[in-house]
């Protein structure tokens, strides 16, 4: 019984660390594909990734899984992967981009051969792709023709730059000037909300602290008038139960007395003749 008890469990730890090991190679595969140049109508990457998330809430579930902090990495992974490819289906630059700086890369790398995390590489990757099409948006350039001219100004070959091409590439810095203080901003705001909701948070909690106390007290307080209310009601009722038993005593003696009186006065008095 407990060599089969044994050869159960070890059949089920088996069973995670193949699933574990299966969505590692998956994940690899993804995050290679993700670094690599894709066509527009690339559907395996999508398929990949929904796969990755089957695997990983299976893992989840299982009895004998890896600890909170590798599972908590899987699911950082997966979920760049995930929004990596939501934004690449955004029309403009600017929201790819945006939605790009939101994006978490995992911390830890997937296998021992990666110095560097495959998805911080990835991150750093499309975040310079997104530059380079806003730049083209904005000097009204084709992305393809950017490279030769880092070619041309790394090799030395420049001639005489024009005036308009000054004028775009100050207008350029303008508008990322802008972008940048409008998300600095917005981080402001937000910085700014999240400390008016912690503040209202405390003393929303501070408040119902003191009623809940206060409320306590009060039933303290009931509870200590409604025992003395019955000691009050039980001695009025031994009082008046007393009174009664008194009078009705006093009464019976007074009515035979009159009885005994009557009788004497009769009995003494001469009848008339």
């Amino acid at each position: 019984m407990a060599q089969a008890e044994k050869a159960e469990h070890r059949s089920v730890v088996m069973a995670a660390s193949r699933l574990e090991l299966n969505l590692v190679r998956l994940l690899c595969r993804c995050e290679a594909m993700a670094a690599e140049k894709r066509d527009p109508d690339e559907w395996r990457l999508e398929k990949y990734v929904g796969a990755l998330e089957d695997m990983l809430q299976a893992l989840k579930a299982q009895a004998s899984k890896p600890a909170s902090e590798v599972i908590n990495e899987y699911s950082r992974k997966v979920d760049f992967l995930k929004g990596m490819l939501q934004a690449e289906k955004l029309t403009s630059s600017s929201e790819k981009a945006l939605a790009n700086q939101f994006l978490a890369p995992g911390r830890v790398p997937t296998t021992a051969r990666e110095r560097v995390p495959a998805t911080k590489t990835v991150h750093l990757q499309s975040r310079a792709r997104y530059t380079g099409e806003m730049r083209s948006e904005l000097l009204g350039t084709d992305s393809a023709e950017e490279p030769r001219l880092d070619i041309r100004k790394r090799t030395g070959v420049t001639g005489p730059r024009p005036v308009d091409e000054k004028q775009s590439a100050a207008e350029l810095d303008l508008v990322l000037q802008r972008h940048q203080n409008l998300q600095e901003k917005l981080a402001e705001e937000m910085l700014g909300l999240a400390r008016s909701l912690k503040t209202n948070t405390l003393a929303a909690q501070s408040v119902i602290k003191k009623d809940n106390q206060t409320l306590s007290h009060s039933l303290k307080m009931a509870d200590q008038n409604l025992e003395k209310l019955k000691t009050e009601s039980e001695r009025l009722e031994q009082h008046t139960q007393k009174s009664v038993n008194w009078l009705l005593w006093a009464m019976l003696i007074i009515v035979c007395f009159i009885f005994i009186s009557t009788i004497l006065f009769i009995r003494i008095m001469p009848k008339r003749k």
